[in-house]
C-alpha cells in the first residue's frame, strides 16, 4: 500500500505568494488539514475532492500524492528504496513514465541526477520482472508523471496525480513573446475580487491569458475542463464512477457570460489573432469582445474593471522608453478611465511608480523569474 493510501493527504505545488488565495480555494473544494509548507501546501483529501481540485483548480500547478518517504544521503540508497515500490500498481511495461525532481541541501546535489536515478530504479524494476521488458521514457507526454523531492536529505517519491501541470489549459493554441503563465492570471484575479457581474477590459491583451482566465471564472467555467486526462486515473484505488459524477457536477454549474462582458485590445495584429484561436476554445457563445486597437487611442474605459499586464523586456515595443510608456499609461487612465478600477501587473517592482498614480495596494507575485507586482489604482 501507498503512503497516501494509508494516510490520505496530498501536496499542491504553487507559488509561495499565491498560497493564502489557494488555502481558501483548495478549501472550497474539499480539502482538509491544509498546511502551508515550502513551495506548496499539504492536506487531506477523499478521493471526490482529490479529483474536484484537480478539476477545477485555478491556482495550483500539480497535486502530487506521496508513495514513499525515506531518509537520503546516497543515490545508491535512492535506487535501493525505489526498487521497493509497488510499481506494476501505477504502470506496466507497455506504457511511458517521466521523472520530474527538485533538490536542495542534500547531499544529493543535483536534480537531473536524482531524476535520473530514480528512472534506473523503475526501469530494473520491470526489467526483473517482466522479462527484461519496461516502460518508455516520454518527457513530453508521458502516460505516468513520477515527482522525487530531496531536502534535507529527506526524499518523498510521489505520483503526480495531476498528469503535468495544471498551468497547461489547453486553450492556449497560438502565442506571443512571454505569454503570461495561467495560474498568475486567475492568481491576479482572485486578487481583484470581480466576480464577472461587471464589464472587465484589458487594454494589451497579448494572446489572451487574462481574457481566457477571466472568461472561465465568469462561467464558473473549471479551469481544467479541456484536459484530456489526468494523472489520478492510473492510481490503484481510482474511482471511475466518481470521477464521472465529478465531472457532470461541474459541467451542470457551467453559466453563461453575457456578450460583451468582458472585452479586450491590442496594437498589435499578430496579438489579436493569438487571443482570438485562443478564446475560441473557450467561448462557444462570443461573450468576449475582441478589437485592434492603440490603448492611447481608445475614447473611454469609465465604469470598468481594468485588469492587464503592459508590455515589458521583450514585449517592450523595441525603442521605446519605459517611463515615459507608464506615464502616457498614467496619463490615459486618469483622462479617459473615470470611476474605473485598474489592476496593472508590472514584470519589475520599480515600474510601479513610473506610472505616476498612487496604488491602493501593491503585491508580490512573481512571474518566472521576474519579480512582479500586482498594483490596485482607483480612478475618480
Amino acid at each position: 500500500m501507498h503512503l497516501y493510501q494509508k494516510t490520505s493527504h496530498y501536496f499542491a505545488q504553487l507559488p509561495d505568494d499565491s498560497k493564502d488565495l489557494a488555502l481558501r480555494e483548495l478549501h472550497s473544494l474539499g480539502a482538509e488539514e491544509l498546511r502551508p509548507v515550502y513551495r506548496g501546501i499539504r492536506f487531506k483529501a477523499s478521493h471526490e475532492a482529490l479529483y474536484r481540485i484537480n478539476l477545477c483548480s485555478r491556482l495550483v500547478h500539480r497535486v502530487l500524492a506521496p508513495l514513499k518517504t525515506f531518509d537520503c544521503h546516497s543515490d545508491k540508497y535512492l535506487y535501493k528504496t525505489a526498487l521497493k515500490v509497488k510499481w506494476e500498481t501505477l504502470l506496466d511495461p507497455s506504457r511511458t513514465l517521466a521523472v520530474f525532481s527538485s533538490v536542495s541541501d542534500s547531499r544529493i546535489r543535483h536534480s537531473q541526477y536524482a531524476a535520473l536515478r530514480l528512472k534506473d530504479a523503475i526501469v530494473d524494476y520491470f526489467r526483473v520482472r517482466h522479462d527484461n521488458k519496461r516502460p518508455s521514457i516520454d518527457t513530453v507526454n508521458p502516460d505516468v508523471w513520477i515527482n522525487l523531492h530531496i531536502r534535507n536529505n529527506k526524499a518523498t517519491i510521489s505520483l503526480d496525480t495531476s498528469g503535468g501541470s495544471l498551468h497547461r489549459r489547453g486553450y492556449r493554441r497560438k502565442t506571443i513573446e512571454a505569454p503570461m503563465m495561467e495560474t498568475l492570471a486567475a492568481a491576479i484575479l482572485q486578487h481583484t475580487e470581480w466576480d464577472g457581474n461587471t464589464p472587465l477590459y484589458d487594454p494589451f491583451c497579448g494572446s489572451g491569458t487574462i481574457l481566457c482566465e477571466a472568461l472561465m471564472l465568469a462561467a464558473n467555467m473549471p479551469a481544467n475542463f479541456l484536459r484530456k486526462r489526468f494523472g489520478f486515473e492510473n492510481m490503484p484505488d481510482f474511482d471511475a464512477a466518481v470521477w464521472k459524477k465529478i465531472r457532470e457536477q461541474a459541467q451542470s454549474q457551467i453559466k453563461a457570460v453575457p456578450t460583451g462582458r468582458i472585452a479586450g485590445s491590442d496594437k498589435s495584429p499578430q496579438a489579436v489573432q493569438a487571443t482570438l484561436r485562443n478564446i475560441g476554445m473557450l467561448d462557444k457563445g462570443n461573450a468576449i469582445q475582441i478589437q485592434q486597437a492603440d490603448v492611447f487611442e481608445l475614447e473611454s474605459l469609465a465604469n470598468t474593471t481594468i485588469v492587464t499586464n503592459p508590455p515589458y523586456g521583450v514585449r517592450m515595443t523595441q525603442g521605446r522608453d519605459s517611463s515615459a510608456f507608464y506615464q502616457m499609461l498614467g496619463d490615459f487612465l486618469k483622462q479617459n478611465c473615470k470611476q474605473s478600477t485598474a489592476f496593472i501587473y508590472f514584470g519589475a517592482a520599480e515600474d510601479v511608480k513610473k506610472l505616476g498614480l498612487k496604488p491602493a495596494w501593491k503585491k508580490s507575485l512573481a512571474n518566472g523569474g521576474l519579480d512582479g507586482r500586482l498594483a490596485k489604482f482607483e480612478i475618480y
